[in-house]
């Protein structure tokens, strides 16, 4: 595990189950989905708090969150990475915001 400034800003690969709720934008049928999120902070908790509001802020129902850690983190467990995710994880970092990469409904 590298040691970094508690200041300075990564990003965090997040995976968010999400419920039902009025008027959230997911399929008919479906009973929630899981969503892919690439989110800036000083550490996974913060990623965690920001993304977990954002969604709220969406009208989404976050349920819960599965962390898999910064780009360093994933590529030493020997997470394949493509150009198109590494990408994404700039524009997070650059635009210290969430990203939602892909959202997979889920249905009974």
């Amino acid at each position: 595990m590298t040691e970094k400034p508690s200041s300075r800003q990564q990003v965090y690969t997040l995976l968010v189950e999400v419920g039902r709720k009025l008027d959230d934008g997911l399929p008919d049928g479906a009973t929630g989905a899981g969503l892919m999120c690439y989110a800036s902070g000083v550490d996974e908790a913060e990623a965690v708090r920001e993304t977990v509001a954002v969604l709220k802020q969406a009208g989404l129902a976050p349920l819960d969150v599965t962390g898999y850690g910064t780009l360093a983190e994933r590529r030493d467990e020997g997470h394949e990475i493509g150009p198109e995710e590494e990408a994404l994880m700039a524009r997070a970092l650059a635009e210290n915001a969430v990203i939602v990469a892909q959202m997979d409904p889920f249905f009974d």
